[in-house]
């Protein structure tokens, strides 16, 4: 309990930090900001700790952070293929739309690779989280459906974000 208690105090003295950046010119006015980050951290700790993820030691693994600056580029690379595609879809005279809602199934079990994974699909253009299940199963709106089968769609829309969110998120 102590470790995850000093792994959220170190979490929130260093987001305390990211906001107090930049330090100033006056050095007291500057030792006294990273002072009061102290107790306002224990504070949040205190208060938010159970809200945060489960095994927050995770955070300090660096491997991680590699997984994580690899799936920038690869979001990205989805996210303007999707943008093309609604483009396509919104310029063309016939609307090509084929909208609905599909049940894709993930393997991602972590509170916080579950997010991970319905915040990217939500903002991949044309597809949008709905609702996510205890067993793993997200409920989809897809611009242009094309499949109603649960492992294809699952192919199509989850797995390129969820071999890469296993890696950073559990």
């Amino acid at each position: 309990m102590a470790r995850k208690f000093f792994s959220y105090f170190c979490i929130s003295y260093l987001f305390w930090l990211l906001l107090y950046w930049p330090f100033g010119v006056d050095r007291i006015a500057s030792l006294q900001g990273l002072l009061v980050g102290v107790p306002v951290a224990f504070l949040v700790t205190l208060l938010f700790g159970g809200v945060f993820a489960r095994q927050p030691e995770k955070i300090f693994q660096a491997k991680r952070y590699f997984w994580f600056l690899y799936y920038v580029p690869v979001f990205i690379y989805y996210c303007v293929l999707a943008n093309l595609d609604v483009a396509y879809r919104v310029l063309s005279p016939e609307m090509p739309i084929n909208p609905g809602i599909v049940k894709v199934k993930t393997s991602l079990r972590s509170r916080s690779g579950l997010t991970a994974l319905a915040n990217s699909i939500t903002l991949t253009p044309g597809t949008m989280s709905v609702d996510l299940t205890e067993d793993g199963y997200i409920y989809i709106h897809w611009i242009n459906v094309q499949t109603q089968d649960v492992e294809k769609a699952s192919e199509l829309i989850v797995r390129p974000f969820e071999k890469i969110l296993k890696r950073i998120f559990e």
